[in-house]
């Protein structure tokens, strides 16, 4: 068996070099160097002992992601996208537990990872309290939370990427509106998280904005079961019905996110209603399935590879054990990529004639 000393001597270093390589720490090698134990690594076949580095450091080479549900394809197009950087770029593994959104949940899992020696975390959270998520920073984790912003002008302990939720929504209204319509909806489930608030603002900035805010309203599901986030696309077809029988019925909704926004369709057709003649509507998200929907689904895209990549960069930051945590509050946040125009918009009914707005300039994705 090839061991480390055997690599050594064939690039003509020492052990501690190899080390270094084998870590990650080459940004003071020269390249010359690094070049030689690299080729030395592949022709000696030479496979690190997992073990013995786990049982060195206390840690496993394993990256842990808390998601409210897997059964979101939203959230397994994250973990696909955070999986794959966490493996190319650092070597990482993936190791994914559901949370269903609560703290005693996440709480368990953080116990979990950390008896395992899982050192690095990224959560999906919203929940407005993140002491728990700190308790486990303040005993050697690192955590980066996604969707939920730092709260303004308190520092935490935990680093935060977001998508910005508010123009998302703001960007998803003005769609409709361009469109000429001016009795709107935002399409949500219950349950007030930080995320969902900031969609809400920019969906009511964007009406005030025009002028329209007397005509936009907010619809809810109700309280939801244990597993709500599984259950996104359901919740949606249920509120079809809600927003069919208004008294004033909206013409245009924003849906919280894409897969509401699927399941909404699916709802307003069993009603008799029509997509985009009746009711248009607009997701949030930009997920493949958007675009396999009958009308395509018109959506606001996240950059979700650019927030997977950063992610993932700030959770395998090397920290220093001897080190105190510093309390920072440090955010990133992410513009949406783009809206993409699809079928899901039209002017609102008996406004389609001369005096409707020509339509907006925007991609077109088939």
């Amino acid at each position: 068996m090839t061991t480390i000393q055997d690599v050594a001597r064939h690039a003509g270093v020492s052990v501690s070099t190899v080390s270094n390589v084998l870590n990650g720490r080459t940004d003071q090698m020269r390249a010359d160097t690094l070049a030689r134990v690299e080729h030395a690594i592949k022709m000696l076949q030479f496979r690190p002992n997992k073990l013995a580095r786990q049982l060195k450091t206390g840690q496993t080479p394993l990256l842990g992601l808390l998601v409210p549900s897997m059964a979101n394809p939203m959230y397994s197009y994250i973990a696909r996208e955070i999986e794959a950087i966490a493996q190319e770029r650092f070597g990482y593994r993936l190791v994914i537990g559901s949370t269903h959104r609560t703290s005693d949940r996440e709480a368990s899992f953080f116990e979990d990872l950390l008896a395992h020696g899982v050192r690095h975390v990224i959560v999906i959270s919203s929940l407005s309290d993140e002491r728990h998520i700190e308790l486990a920073v303040e005993r050697g984790m690192t955590v980066v939370s996604y969707d939920r912003p730092a709260t303004l002008g308190q520092p935490s302990l935990i680093e935060h990427v977001t998508p910005d939720n508010f123009e998302a929504a703001r960007l998803a209204t003005e769609h409709l509106i361009r469109y000429g319509h001016t009795r709107l909806a935002f399409a949500t489930v219950s349950g007030m998280t930080m995320s969902r608030s900031n969609k809400i603002r920019g969906f009511l900035a964007a009406a005030e904005h025009a002028g329209i805010q007397a005509g936009a309203h907010v619809f809810d599901s109700g309280p939801l079961e244990d597993y709500g986030d599984s259950v996104i696309a359901e919740v949606g077809y249920a509120l079809a019905l809600q927003i069919a029988n208004a008294p004033a019925r909206p013409t245009g909704v924003v849906a919280v996110n894409d897969l509401l926004a699927l399941g909404l369709m699916a709802g307003l057709r069993e009603t008799g209603l029509q997509v985009p003649r009746d009711v248009s509507v607009v997701g949030i998200d930009g997920h493949f399935l958007s675009a396999l929907s009958n009308p395509m689904l018109t959506t606001v895209e996240l950059p979700v590879p650019e927030m997977a990549r950063a992610m993932v960069e700030r959770a395998l930051r090397r920290r220093d054990a001897n080190t105190e945590v510093e309390a920072t509050g440090c955010e990133a946040i992410f513009p949406p990529t783009r809206l993409i125009e699809r079928e899901s918009v039209a002017p609102p009914p008996q406004e389609g004639g001369p005096g409707a707005p020509q339509q907006p300039s925007a991609t077109r994705n088939p």
